[in-house]
């Protein structure tokens, strides 16, 4: 009974021990992530700023466009801002999870805003196209003036975004907002130089409809992201068929039923299972299972499974159990 309960202090101690670890990791990437995406905000309000005056003074659709997109991305990194803020928290009895689920709902938000200004976009550009009122741009050199000066701006955020980039769906998020800002100042570059090159003022409204051609797929792929994480959906990365098969081939396992993984937040899987062992199987066996199952998930799959829930039961428990509820 000695060695039982060492055994399962030991996985007790163990399991604590990573949890405390991966938290402290945690708030460490949290706190990284607040201070690259307040130096980006900064930038972000500075270039929305420059682009409004720009707009009013050229009458340029692009640049209109592109300052819209500004406001959604001054919001969406503002909101994110506030999440990684928020991440550095620890659980609480009250929210267990902390607020590891709020980056993904910010990422849900900023997608759908980018994708109804998109449209918006796309329409306003065929309307200056194809309207019977023509649209011209203002003092083209101008134009090109406010471009660069995004460009500059946008190209630096992106430096200061860019290793953490993929760390969860927040900073994916305030990532592809900036990239699309860099598009779309280029987008402007590009539309000044062909007006002062040749003097064609329609192109300017071509340039709008680029700009939000490339916002709308991007904006739908990171909702379509958001989303399977709020439905729990089990995460791209694992063929639940293959961990299954995996689990079963643990000596002492029987089946593997009631299995389940989803996601709370980007890195941070969950997964359960009911698993069936054979009868007679002693703490100290059952224990060794269960450090044996944890070890094969961490080996043989691409992600990192941060919290597992076991529940071991004996050959027949559900039989049994099943005929007690009937009496």
């Amino acid at each position: 009974m000695a060695r039982t309960h060492q055994c399962t202090d030991r996985t007790a101690a163990d399991s604590a021990q990573a949890g405390a670890g991966g938290g402290h990791v945690g708030l460490l990437a949290a706190k990284k992530h607040s201070r690259r995406l307040m130096v980006t905000l900064s930038l972000s309000a500075s270039v929305f700023l420059v682009e409004v005056v720009g707009a009013a003074m050229t009458h340029s659709l692009a640049l209109s466009v592109d300052a819209a997109h500004m406001v959604t991305d001054i919001a969406t990194l503002g909101a994110s801002t506030l999440t990684a803020v928020l991440m550095q928290r620890r659980p609480t009895a009250r929210r267990t999870w902390g607020w590891a689920r709020l980056e993904v709902i910010t990422a849900a938000v900023g997608s759908m805003v980018l994708f109804v200004v998109g449209v918006y976009a796309l329409v306003e550009a065929g309307r200056r196209l194809f309207g019977a009122e023509a649209h011209q741009v203002r003092t083209p050199a101008f134009l090109l003036f406010f471009g660069v000066v995004g460009v500059l701006a946008n190209l630096s955020s992106l430096l200061v975004l860019f290793r953490q980039r993929g760390d969860n769906l927040n900073m994916k998020a305030a990532f592809l907002e900036v990239m699309n800002d860099a598009l779309g100042s280029f987008a402007v570059v590009v539309s000044a130089v062909v007006l002062l090159l040749t003097g064609w003022g329609a192109f300017d409204a071509v340039a709008g409809g680029v700009i939000a051609l490339m916002m709308i797929p991007r904006s739908l792929s990171l909702l379509v992201s958001s989303v399977k994480v709020l439905l729990e959906q089990t995460p791209d990365d694992l063929d639940m068929d293959e961990v299954r098969r995996h689990l079963e081939g643990v000596p002492g396992v029987v089946s593997v039923h009631d299995l389940h993984a989803s996601a709370v937040s980007t890195g941070m899987t969950q997964l359960s299972a009911h698993v069936t062992v054979e009868t007679g199987t002693t703490m100290r066996k059952a224990c060794e299972i269960m450090e044996s199952m944890q070890e094969c998930l961490r080996k043989h799959f691409p992600i990192s499974v941060e919290h597992t829930t076991f529940q071991i039961e004996p050959q027949g428990y559900r039989e049994d159990a099943g005929e007690h509820l009937e009496m």
